[in-house]
């Protein structure tokens, strides 16, 4: 009788010990809450293509059109805000990087030597964001305002330059990826389509070119959700 109480005893103790190992193993996985302000740092590379098109009448040596590559490091800040409802993520971020996106054309005045410079110092943007989180993993995209100090310069020959060098205005669209590394911790890689409007330098009656401002950035960076 003793023997069948220990063994009853014995096995109600390993019943219940599996039973709690059971309600451990189909605890779920802790959710990341993307909610709240961030703030962080970012590196990246900057590239694109210029359109210089220059009008001048009965100029048959000077090409209409010439397009020319550009690129150069960036790095910066971002500060934003996200918003989680169930998976869907809203939120606006800002940034602000340094640049040394530059490039420079072929010779435009056949055999005169002159030639066309695009260079951007800096930009920023103040963007939407939308986004699907995959638990630690968010998917978004991203649109909004863009600015930036945008030089172009046409050099007529070795001893003379006219440029201009303004803030300019325009737009951004792009993508991203988010892995949360900690609670508060997150890495991002992110794409930017970057539009800051055209620029004309005139260098008299109807003659001028005007540049297209144009340049892609893709960044990686990490985020401090407080």
């Amino acid at each position: 009788m003793k023997g069948l109480l220990l063994a009853s005893s014995l096995l109600s103790l390993i019943g219940g010990q599996a039973l709690a190992a059971d309600a451990v193993s189909v605890e779920p996985a802790t959710v990341h809450d993307w909610s709240g302000v961030y703030i962080g740092g970012q590196v990246g590379y900057g590239f694109g293509k210029t359109d210089a098109t220059y009008n001048l009448p009965n100029t048959p040596t000077i090409r209409g059109s010439q397009d020319y590559d550009t690129g150069g490091f960036l790095g910066g800040v971002q500060l934003g805000y996200n918003y989680q409802m169930n998976s869907v993520v809203l939120g606006v971020e800002a940034d602000f990087s340094g640049a040394n996106i530059k490039g420079h054309s072929d010779e435009i005045d056949v055999g005169q030597g002159d030639t066309y410079d695009t260079k951007i110092d800096w930009f920023g943007t103040l963007r939407a964001r939308a986004g699907y989180a995959f638990d630690n993993t968010l998917i978004y995209g991203t649109g909004g305002l863009a600015y930036g100090s945008v030089e172009n310069r046409y050099l007529d020959g070795p001893l003379n330059s006219i440029s201009e060098k303004n803030t300019k205005v325009g737009w951004t669209i792009g993508a991203g990826l988010e892995q949360a590394v900690t609670d508060h911790w997150s890495a991002k890689f992110e794409y930017q389509y970057v539009d800051l409007r055209d620029q004309t330098i005139d260098y008299g009656v109807n003659s001028n070119t005007t540049f297209d401002n144009t340049f892609n950035a893709v960044k990686i960076g990490m985020n401090y959700k407080f």
